[in-house]
């Protein structure tokens, strides 16, 4: 074997593992059925796969939505724009299951992770989405600080564990029955 595919192939397996470590792909849906969320919220069945932490909800698509949404203001983080992928599929004469996307932020909570992994830039505005899965669930589902950072190559970033922490208080709120 020469050194350039050998070279190769050590980094292909490295990528492989790191994925593995941040969480494997899952079956339907991509959610690992029964984990527990970084959320750290046990009222409600939370996952974590490849960074997305996601909550069941017990409202319907539009009122978990709209809760988020409200929450999001209420906490006085900007709403950058509101994206119904369902809509957007219909207008083309498709058709998809309720998945809508809610973009948010702040520079106080933005500007420090983007300080410690500058590429981060490409995850924020934070977003979170709402859809229901082929069972008829509704899940909210949002980006973990401390997974995108490390996506971006830091893995001790302190400013992303309080934002964390802020978005599992309105996961945990948006849900709450």
């Amino acid at each position: 074997m020469n050194i350039s595919r050998g070279l190769a192939i050590s980094l292909g397996a490295l990528l492989l593992a790191g994925c593995g470590a941040m969480g494997g792909h899952h079956g339907a849906g991509g959610m690992a059925h029964g984990a527990m969320g970084h959320s750290g919220h046990s009222g409600h069945h939370a996952t974590a796969t490849h960074g997305l932490t996601a909550l069941q909800s017990p409202h319907t698509p539009a009122e978990t939505m709209n809760r988020l949404e409200a929450e999001v203001k209420k906490r006085n983080l900007a709403v950058v724009a509101r994206i119904d992928h369902a809509a957007a599929a219909q207008r083309i004469g498709q058709s998809l299951r309720p998945t809508e996307l809610l973009i948010f932020g702040n520079p106080q909570a933005g500007t420090p992770l983007m300080q410690c992994a500058q590429l981060a830039g490409i995850d924020l505005p934070m977003k979170a989405l709402v859809w229901t899965d082929a069972a008829g669930q509704t899940w909210l589902g949002y980006n973990d600080p401390q997974w995108l950072m490390h996506r971006h190559g830091q893995r001790d970033c302190a400013a992303a564990e309080p934002v964390g922490k802020a978005l599992a208080g309105i996961a945990a709120a948006v849900v709450a029955k």
